[in-house]
């Protein structure tokens, strides 16, 4: 049996912490013994691997760079002595790799979820960790491409896509969701859900409401998610004057099943890994207008499972969804194509079995 770490800074309701504890609910019980670290703080996924039996470790990170924690995770790899030692995110990945001592017989395996386009002095300490690296795994192709600069040789680099469920109903109807929302019974709806932060250009779906509802009055913008940019975008609806038709839901624990409740789903971001709220989208077989980029394209083909613009062209967004409204037959069948997409080729199951193949032949490996 393989003895499996997982380590993370939190297990707060993002995408990575669903990501992880997927394959940490879903390893054969009888083939992985699969514990869970959190570097910082534990969050919602701590009840769901407990229910599942999976023990998990909370270390209480203070700082940037907390030498303490360091030496916690230092000792608690010590004491556990795993085969397999897989991090998440840029803190675990940079604490894991330089917690394990050289000499250790762990191997190690970094998750890279995003196009980090953000990352300055990250790249410099990523870079130097290359060595100490068994495998570096993006949950995209353009993850894996914008790594591989770092001096990654091509055997260390592999792609193991997003697991995706069919989020289930949400738990009131479309009829109650109108009346709570203050939305006409005839509102079409076009959904958003995620941080809202930079990167989402979330001001660029604000204006392309502004135009389409000019187009039809019957649309609505549903703004799903919280972050630093809030009181910001709901005074760019107001300076656009069209805050009558953007409503901010704010934090939702059920924001992937409020996605049955919509009409179409946009995504604006500027850069992304493989977006969960995307998928979750597509899985409950939604018509989908997103950004073309790089990561969106190897979900969506346009004119398939959706369609694609330019990043900050509103009219594109305003245009698509328009046809939408215009033609529901071609809704209907992109909703679909979505959707058989999802089942086929992002199920939760196949990305577990991906990874159990992985762990197998990494345990098996010597290391160069």
């Amino acid at each position: 049996m393989l003895r499996v770490e997982l380590l993370i800074p939190t297990l707060v309701r993002s995408g990575a912490e669903k990501q992880l504890t997927l394959l940490a609910c879903g390893l054969p019980k009888d083939q992985f013994d699969v514990r869970v670290t959190c570097l910082t703080s534990g969050g919602p996924y701590v009840e769901s691997l407990r229910k599942a039996e999976i023990p998990v470790t909370i270390l209480n990170k203070r700082f940037q760079f907390d030498p303490l924690a360091w030496w916690r995770l230092r000792r608690h790899l010590k004491a556990a002595t795993p085969d397999i030692l897989h991090t998440w995110l840029f803190a675990a990945n940079s604490y894991g790799r330089m917690a394990l001592p050289r000499s250790s017989h762990t191997k190690t395996i970094v998750s890279e979820r995003c196009v980090d386009n953000w990352k300055t002095w990250q790249l410099w300490v990523d870079r130097n960790l290359v060595s100490r690296t068994d495998r570096l795994v993006g949950n995209s192709q353009a993850v894996v491409d914008f790594y591989r600069p770092l001096g990654y040789r091509d055997d260390q680099l592999c792609v193991i896509p997003n697991g995706v469920e069919v989020p289930p109903q949400p738990s009131q109807s479309r009829k109650e969701f109108l009346a709570e929302h203050a939305l006409p019974s005839d509102a079409k709806l076009v959904f958003f859900a995620g941080r809202l932060a930079q990167q989402k250009r979330v001001p660029d779906l604000i204006w392309a409401m502004q135009l389409l509802r000019q187009a039809d009055r019957r649309s609505y913008l549903i703004i799903v998610g919280d972050g630093p940019l809030r009181s910001s975008l709901e005074q760019h609806a107001r300076d656009l004057e069209v805050e009558k038709h953007v409503r901010f839901l704010g934090h939702r624990s059920e924001a992937a099943c409020l996605m049955h409740l919509a009409d179409a789903v946009w995504l604006g971001s500027e850069f992304e890994g493989m977006s969960n709220s995307l998928m979750e989208a597509m899985a409950c077989g939604r018509p989908i207008v997103a950004t073309a980029i790089p990561p969106n394209q190897e979900l969506i083909h346009h004119g398939d499972q959706g369609y694609l613009v330019n990043v900050g062209d509103s009219a594109g967004f305003a245009q698509y969804t328009l046809k939408f409204w215009n033609e529901p037959e071609t809704a209907q069948a992109m909703g679909e194509a979505a959707h058989n997409r999802m089942a086929t080729e992002n199920s939760v199951g196949q990305m577990v079995r991906s990874y159990a193949d992985l762990y197998r032949k990494i345990a098996q490996s010597t290391r160069r």
